[in-house]
């Protein structure tokens, strides 16, 4: 009940690269019905084949909770996205190109949707309700396989057309750079989830179970695993020195597979980023609180919020 009382139920839909989660969030604020599926993937029609599974589900619990009406729906999907026109620019692990997420959902549900970006709906419930929430200036990063993040400026979301917060190809310092590299790479190559095991496997020839088992690794003095983990920790507080910067950010939350490491990297994290910047105010560097479910409470919060609009 992290989101509490509303007037109307609504649908929540998280798209994901891999995974749909679906519920029907009811007036009271609990999450009925939740399930998970597999995302479709179909390469002649990527969005037309997702918002079809999407119409499936819907159908599914309006028959498991047929005295609990659905008003509206919220839609999130990675990627791109333009909330304000309501389509989906790009998706590169999903296929689409500015395909009109928002009159399509409308189409086959029937129902008004608030379409949004996953990050940047997961951010602002996590935001609003979370550890972030007495702060102004804030920057929620989700670090899993990729990296992406939702930017607050003065309480308010910076969106940029769907363009803010893709500090995942943000450049950072290279540790793998050579004589005729510029020296630079970008953030998901060096501090993600997926680059962390994979550079691992590449320095060390040796196959490892995801970034979990590399700081394990590292924990027992594997000294390979203790230069790639001290490399994922170098390019995040790199990245977060030049939001505060640039943007003067005072809180980061920290989300995404990651995160579960705690401690083990929100300790070095901070750090590093103390001995990188000099006068600037020191960020907080927080876990992020609600886990999983984050992605499909924003879409909740946003179908919620269209509702209050129309009255």
């Amino acid at each position: 009940m992290v989101l509490g009382a509303a007037e109307a139920a609504v649908l929540a839909f998280d798209v994901g690269g891999t995974d749909i989660k679906a519920g029907l969030v009811d007036p009271a604020g609990n999450v009925l019905g939740m399930r998970r599926v597999p995302t479709p993937l179909d390469a002649a029609r990527p969005a037309e084949a997702i918002l079809d599974r999407l119409a499936g589900l819907a159908e599914e619990l309006g028959v498991e909770f047929p005295d609990i009406p659905a008003k509206a729906a919220g839609v999130i999907v990675p990627g791109i996205v333009d909330s304000v026109e309501g389509v989906g620019i790009y998706s590169a692990n999903l296929g689409w190109r500015n395909f009109p997420f928002t009159a399509e959902a409308e189409k086959r549900l029937g129902l008004p949707v608030a379409f949004d970006h996953d990050v940047r709906s997961a951010a602002a419930v996590e935001h609003a309700f979370g550890g972030s929430k007495e702060f102004d200036d804030v920057v929620v990063m989700v670090v899993g396989t990729g990296i992406a993040a939702a930017v607050f400026s003065g309480g308010v979301a910076v969106t940029a057309g769907g363009f803010a917060g893709e500090l995942g190809h943000a450049q950072v310092p290279d540790p793998d750079a050579g004589p005729n590299s510029t020296g630079m790479t970008i953030l998901e190559a060096v501090g993600s989830a997926g680059a962390i095991a994979k550079r691992y496997c590449a320095h060390s020839r040796t196959t490892v179970d995801g970034a979990r088992d590399v700081l394990l690794r590292a924990q027992s003095g594997d000294a390979v695993a203790a230069r790639v983990w001290a490399d994922a920790v170098d390019a995040l507080a790199f990245t977060i020195c030049q939001c505060v910067n640039i943007i003067g950010t005072e809180a980061v939350v920290i989300g995404g597979g990651l995160a579960e490491a705690g401690e083990n990297l929100l300790e070095p994290l901070r750090t590093r980023v103390d001995q990188i910047l000099d006068f600037q105010r020191r960020p907080r560097l927080i876990q992020a609180q609600l886990g999983q479910d984050a992605g499909l409470l924003g879409a909740a919060l946003n179908a919620r919020a269209l509702l209050d609009g129309a009255r």
